[in-house]
């Protein structure tokens, strides 16, 4: 499995406090069966700005930290970009990065509220020839009450990658409904623990797992954890099934109206 979100830099976003932490995130992360993980640190204009050259200067002090401690971990460079209309010259002035400098960009967006130039952007990124993929779609308040935007922007050719948290109700019961919806209708294309501190998501993997071994296939599974991410990585096409427009039961509907999220 390639672990398709994280924040394991040290002291640079909300994420790892230290090396020590980062090494043992790898250390959990290797135990939950990961492979490889890709660092997407926040990137967001005036407050988490650590540029490419820095982070890559970290990527390499973790590899000799895990050359000293015996460690194998394959590790890749990425953000996770918070939406702004400067999204392509971050890029191309080597502020914020691709994934693994490839054409694809992980974004995220305002927790609670829909950002207006959301269609703008994203328009802005497909001319570019960039493939946008949105971080946890999921735990959107206004995504939790109109799902049907997802839909919609992945017919306008955007990815989407959710949490394995919310599989469990890590993020609250209303996203933990709305990913199983999403996951039922080809609507999730890439998983990621989003970590950023020991002891949270990698140690309940095993848990995690069984869970979406009971609401998707084997081989679903394997694609979102390990072949689209591959792809990704090799900077390849992916091939996504057309997604099912969602449509809650009677119960869901009551549950996301009355369970706090």
């Amino acid at each position: 499995m390639i672990d398709f979100h994280t924040h394991i830099l040290p002291n640079i976003d909300d994420g790892a406090r230290n090396i020590d932490e980062t090494i043992h995130l790898i250390q959990e992360a290797q135990k939950a069966g990961f492979e490889a993980i890709i660092s997407t640190s926040h990137y967001m204009e005036g407050y988490y700005e650590t540029n490419v050259p820095e982070r890559e200067m970290w990527v390499n002090v973790i590899y000799q930290k895990l050359q000293e401690e015996n460690l194998n971990m394959k590790l890749y460079l990425g953000n996770e970009i918070y939406l702004s209309e400067d999204i392509i010259s971050l890029l191309e002035e080597g502020k914020a990065s691709t994934i693994n400098d490839t054409s694809y960009v992980l974004f995220e967006m305002p927790l609670n509220i829909e950002p207006l130039n959301l269609y703008h952007v994203v328009h802005d990124m497909l001319q570019y020839k960039l493939v946008p993929i949105l971080a946890h779609p999921e735990r959107y308040t206004f995504v939790q009450e109109e799902p049907e935007l997802i839909y919609d922007l992945i017919e306008q050719g955007v990815f989407m990658q959710a949490n394995y948290g919310s599989i469990i109700g890590y993020y609250g019961p209303k996203a933990q409904i709305i990913v199983k919806k999403f996951l039922e209708n080809n609507m999730v294309h890439f998983l990621g623990s989003d970590v950023h501190r020991p002891n949270t998501i990698y140690p309940r993997m095993p848990q995690i797992l069984n869970k979406l071994m009971q609401i998707i296939s084997k081989e679903k599974l394997e694609q979102l954890t390990t072949t689209n991410p591959k792809l990704v990585l090799q900077n390849k096409r992916i091939e996504w099934e057309k997604p099912n427009k969602i449509e809650l039961t009677l119960k869901e509907k009551i549950m996301m109206k009355w369970k706090k999220s």
